[in-house]
């Protein structure tokens, strides 16, 4: 489901494995304990996002915007983060910012 309208959508603890959502607008959703391993997110809008322990194991965030998304807990073993935009106001782990944050 590409340039899909989803923003406010609630997606906690939802199986989301292998989802395609590229260019979708997920501003302000709750994506928290969500499946999201191996997504295609190349593109998608996740301004303001809650990913807080979310599985993003091996997901493609290329060109996405996390301005403002919570990561913290969040799996990002493998993720791809090519160009994504990613300022002051996303959240991370102590952790995250060491070992996965570009």
């Amino acid at each position: 489901m590409t340039q899909a309208n989803l923003a406010d959508a609630n997606f906690f603890q939802a199986n989301l494995s292998e989802v395609i959502l590229e260019q979708a607008n997920l501003q302000q959703a709750n994506l928290s304990q969500a499946n999201l391993q191996q997504a295609q997110l190349k593109g998608a809008n996740l301004k303001d996002a809650n990913l807080k322990n979310a599985n993003l194991k091996n997901a493609n965030l290329e060109n996405a915007n996390l301005q403002g998304a919570d990561l913290r807990k969040a799996n990002l073993e493998g993720i791809n983060f090519k160009n994504a935009i990613i300022d002051q106001t996303t959240l991370w782990s102590e952790r995250q910012n060491n070992d996965y944050v570009p």
